[in-house]
């Protein structure tokens, strides 16, 4: 059965009730002013890893409707996690006709752009027709450990320097490697991240958007090309890749196979989901921290050129990666905590499945001071670090479910505090940070973050990721708006 957790703080920030049904629910829609939209209607989609979500804006930025569904992950022995191409454009297709419905009593105009952004790593081979040859793996689906110890000692060894990505499960051309030792001829196939699938799917180009592609563990950070050693591991040639192309570029015009809502949109990619809050959120300043409070946890820093191949590997030795922005020419840096997985897991070990019941605990913690009134070692907590996400507890004492909680957010401050001290070392210190996302929204969390984040202060909007990509739909037809 899919774990549901982390879907009870998605559900609450739409549904008070604290139900959670795992239904569609309404997003910003919800709260826009009765009126007609105004001539252009442009929406983004956020393709998360618990809920995919729409958003439509309308010329002025205001949003109009929106609504989202659960992502359908299938859930299997061992933490493996993948999504079958046709659940996951199905999803889509209920999401649009929820955003239809919403938009049907002020207006029938269609959309006249549309933008998808979403995760990283996750993606789908295609073949010749643009069918899916096979499933897509969670960025946290464990398999591919093997595949990737057995690649030749020259990648291995050049692997972070060249992709600005630390070698784990994680990247892409671990799973790659997998579905080839599993009997996928990958020759032929092409590989597509998620958000291009769909844009593929409604009816757009074949084609790879840099910062997503960043994340696969194909591509040479200095070149933005192909990374040969790379495919000669995979047994396979520069084909396997799409032609790559900036986000927010064109990616040409939506069939009708969504319905007549759709039909005839500007379609983009607007690329790597963290990214694209960031630029909605207008962090993009060099000195600045984006952080995404999700199931993962994501510190973003934009950086003006790349760091090149030594300080790409000294990165990833801290798990940070170092790889390209959704803007054009700018790269950033990207450090990931799993304090969103270990929260979640100490709220169902606290037996709290609703909005209520999170609220009143956050309450509880926000009663302790910062340290809790327990002796210091009392409570022993592990699994903050990206590359493991297994919540470990030890208890020396009794603790209530207020202390427990405290202590796992003082973990992954820890753990916070060492990425950003290995940032330090590269770049200038940020002086100021923004804060967004669903776990953002609890006071403790804001108030643990303030003490090792710069100057931080919380996002005013709800859905970042939706609203950077319907921006950016919105771009790609207005002339009018800067860049």
């Amino acid at each position: 059965m899919r774990d549901t957790g982390d879907m009870i703080l998605a559900d609450a920030l739409t549904n008070p009730t604290g139900s959670n049904t795992a239904a569609a629910s309404r997003l910003g829609g919800a709260g826009a002013p009765s009126r007609a939209a105004s001539t252009g209607l442009h929406a983004g989609l956020d393709l998360g890893s618990t809920a995919i979500k729409m958003l439509v804006i309308d010329d002025d930025g205001t949003e109009i409707a929106g609504a989202q569904v659960p992502t359908p992950w299938r859930v299997g022995e061992g933490g493996t996690t993948d999504i079958a191409a046709a659940d996951l454009l199905r999803a889509v297709r209920t999401l649009i006709d929820l955003v239809d419905a919403e938009l049907a009593p002020r207006t029938s105009e269609p959309l006249t752009s549309f933008a998808v952004a979403g995760m990283g790593e996750t993606g789908i081979l295609i073949d010749a027709n643009g069918a899916a040859a096979g499933p897509g793996f969670a960025w946290f689906d464990p398999r591919g450990l093997e595949q990737i110890a057995a690649f030749p000692a020259e990648v291995r060894e050049e692997f972070a320097g060249r992709t600005g990505l630390p070698l784990g499960a994680q990247v892409s051309v671990a799973k790659l490697a997998w579905l080839r030792d599993q009997g996928t001829d990958l020759a032929g196939l092409r590989w597509l991240d998620l958000p291009e699938f769909v844009v593929a799917a409604l009816g757009g180009d074949v084609a790879l958007e840099l910062s997503l592609a960043s994340r696969t563990g194909l591509i040479d950070q200095d070149s933005g090309a192909a990374w040969p050693a790379m495919l000669d591991a995979l047994g396979v040639d520069d084909a396997l890749l799409p032609p790559l192309r900036g986000g927010g570029l064109g990616w040409g015009t939506a069939s009708d196979a969504f319905g007549p809502r759709v039909a005839g949109a500007a379609l983009t990619v607007a690329g790597h989901d963290h990214l694209v809050a960031a630029q909605a959120n207008g962090t993009m300043d060099a000195d600045s921290y984006h952080v995404s409070l999700g199931t993962a946890e994501v510190l973003l820093r934009v950086l003006d050129a790349p760091l090149g191949f030594a300080a790409r590997q000294r990165l990833a030795d801290a798990l940070i990666n170092e790889v390209r922005h959704v803007v054009p020419g700018k790269h950033v840096l990207v450090a990931g905590v799993k304090t969103g997985l270990l929260l979640r897991r100490a709220l169902h070990a606290a037996g709290i499945s609703d909005r209520a019941g999170r609220d009143a605990l956050d309450a509880a913690v926000m009663a302790l001071p910062f340290e809790g009134e327990l002796p210091a070692g009392a409570i022993e907590v592990t699994g903050a670090r990206n590359d493991d996400g297994v919540l470990r507890l030890t208890l020396h004492t009794e603790a209530s479910p207020a202390e427990i909680f405290g202590a796992v957010l003082r973990h992954s401050n820890d753990e916070v505090a060492a990425l950003i001290a290995a940032m330090d070392r590269e770049v200038a210190p940020a002086t100021r940070s923004t804060l967004t996302g669903g776990w953002a929204g609890m006071a403790s969390v804001r108030r643990a973050r303030a003490e090792v984040l710069p100057d931080a202060s919380l996002s005013t909007r709800e859905q970042d990721v939706a609203f950077g990509a319907a921006d950016m739909a919105r771009r790609l037809v207005s002339a009018s708006v800067p860049s």
